[in-house]
């Protein structure tokens, strides 16, 4: 009898084994067929993309649609779908975990197109005409075609309110312009989003990159309630400072006021000019040389980028990694001031965090960062060094006074990071209302949550789609609420940096210049896991705690 049991397990033991291995055998041979077809593909549609952007020529956008619509045409084959929705529901029969990771995100990534390809054509042409637009556009002051760097320099040093209302509204005037494609947009994906079994768009992008809505809500609602009040005080000074300088009443102050045309940014109030330093700066060396020091080059990045103003190019800026094979790109277009260098180490730190120092011993699939959240988080991070004179004057800058600069530096940065909490609120409450309800007064909905979160009047009969002018809003759909998430993750990997290598400093004193135990850290506690781990496990791996506001309110208070 002992016997005849033991038999009967080693035969049931042999069949897991064997079931074990054939569905392990199917997910690599799926994954295989998979990166042969898509990867091309993916590589073209990067190319295409790139050109459009860096020319705005109808050839690139035309080459661009007709890439995605075949990538959308083999994703939702409803055959090889049926194969990866098999392997996902056989999971835990997968005996490898990278190839259970890859089961994981390539269901996902199918799941998106199991709609019918017209509507997916449709999709597509929507959001090509509408960002080809939105490149194409350009303010026009006085008469004469301007620019966003244009725009953003009137907001930041013009004492003539009635120049800087000329130039918000100027730059706001490409609203009205996308208005009616963006809705239909939002109404053609919403369509998508139900065939899908979803209420709403909002919902169903929430789903395909790993995070809960409810979650989500609960985690904004606790910053609104940890920021609110520090955001009031600030904005008081704000409002003083802004008012003594303007010669104007607080009560008379308007959204033209605040430097920045969607008051994401903190104003430039201090009685330190942050732009001195970088006025004469060569910035690709400044953030050349940072990167070099801490063992994360750049120099190959730099040589495939596009980085100056032209016509017909984004006006914004942008990093991507067009084959995860180190072919990694930033456009940019640099003017010599605080904002431009923030910027780059901005995108030069997505630019390391890619497949320049994610291993080549990863899949093509899982050769990316683990999250949008994550690259965020990695950007930011290193772009908050700009505000410490100790790596400008270690990189060649000159500060005249480096200790009124380091205290309207960290003044600035502490706003930023308050005021830009806010803007957060308003961009991931306006776009989850706007998806569960394209139909209502979208214009109305936009000022009612500026007002609420940020504190700006709305001007006196104003009824403009002031919110189709915001890139993210057109382009990159159900995305801001990452950037918040991001700084969080920032200044979590900063103080996790801190403890670990300069636990006799303060956090605020540590820059990483000339260290390269930082970008060992990096690659080994964030970047070596690619998109193997989840963002809420790659957090955990990186600093051992779950994502949470806690290192984020120590960095806008003094410590």
């Amino acid at each position: 009898m002992k016997r005849s049991l033991v038999i009967i397990g080693i035969c049931f033991f042999s069949t897991n084994v064997l079931g074990d291995q054939i569905m392990t055998a199917r997910a690599k041979d799926f994954i295989a067929r998979h990166e042969a077809k898509m990867k091309p593909l993916e590589i073209a549609a990067g190319l295409a993309w790139w050109d459009a952007n860096t020319t705005g020529d109808q050839a690139a956008f035309a080459r661009k649609e007709k890439v995605q619509n075949q990538i959308d045409e083999a994703l939702s084959n409803p055959e090889r779908f049926k194969e990866i929705k098999a392997l996902k529901e056989n999971r835990d029969k997968i005996d490898d975990r990278i190839l259970a990771r890859g089961v994981d995100l390539l269901f996902l990534q199918y799941l998106e197109k199991q709609v019918p390809l017209d509507l997916l054509k449709k999709i597509t042409s929507l959001s090509n005409k509408v960002e080809q637009a939105f490149n194409a556009f350009r303010p026009v002051l006085n008469g004469n075609e301007g620019s966003e760097n244009l725009v953003r320099s009137i907001l930041k040093n013009s004492l003539d309110s009635g120049q800087r209302k000329e130039a918000w509204e100027a730059g706001k005037k490409v609203g009205a312009i996308l208005e009616k494609d963006l809705r239909e947009l939002v109404k053609a994906r919403n369509e998508a989003a139900r065939i899908l079994g979803f209420a709403h768009f909002h919902e169903l992008q929430l789903h395909l990159n790993e995070q809960n809505g409810k979650e989500l809500l609960r985690l904004f609602n606790e910053l609104d309630d940890l920021v609110r009040a520090p955001f009031s005080q600030v904005k008081e000074e704000i409002d003083a400072k802004l008012a003594t300088q303007l010669k104007i009443q607080k009560s008379d102050l308007m959204p033209w006021h605040y430097h920045d045309p969607f008051f994401q940014e903190a104003p430039a109030i201090f009685g330190v000019n942050l732009d001195g330093p970088f006025v004469k700066a060569d910035l690709l060396d400044f953030s050349l040389k940072f990167y070099d020091s801490i063992g994360l080059p750049i120099g190959r990045v730099i040589a495939r980028s596009d980085l100056y103003e032209k016509k017909g190019k984004s006006p914004h800026a942008f990093c991507t990694d067009i084959d995860r094979a180190g072919d990694v790109r930033v456009l940019a277009n640099i003017k010599q001031d605080d904002y431009w260098a923030s910027t780059l180490l901005h995108e030069f730190g997505h630019a390391v965090y890619s497949s320049l120092n994610i291993p080549d011993t990863l899949p093509y699939i899982l050769r990316g960062e683990a999250h949008i959240l994550t690259t965020e988080g990695v950007a930011m991070m290193f772009e908050r060094l700009t505000k410490k004179s100790a790596l400008l004057k270690a990189l060649g800058l000159t500060v005249p006074d480096p200790a009124s600069y380091d205290k309207a530096a960290l003044k600035n940065l502490q706003h930023r990071l308050l005021i830009f909490s806010r803007w957060c609120q308003v961009m991931f409450r306006f776009e989850k209302r706007m998806y569960e309800n394209p139909d209502q007064d979208l214009n109305a909905l936009w000022w009612s949550l500026v007002e609420k979160y940020q504190g700006l009047r709305k001007p006196p009969g104003r009824n403009a789609p002031d919110y189709a002018s915001k890139i993210h809003v057109v382009s990159a759909p159900v995305y801001y609420h990452n950037y918040m998430m991001g700084e969080l993750f920032a200044s979590q990997v900063h103080r996790a940096i801190c403890d670990s290598l300069y636990p006799e400093k303060r956090a605020e004193e540590v820059i990483y210049f000339g260290d390269l135990r930082v970008g060992k850290f990096m690659k080994e506690k964030v970047f070596a896991p690619g998109k193997t781990l989840p963002w809420n496990e790659l957090t955990r791996h990186a600093t051992g705690k779950e994502l949470s506001p806690a290192a984020f309110a120590r960095d806008f208070r003094s410590e």
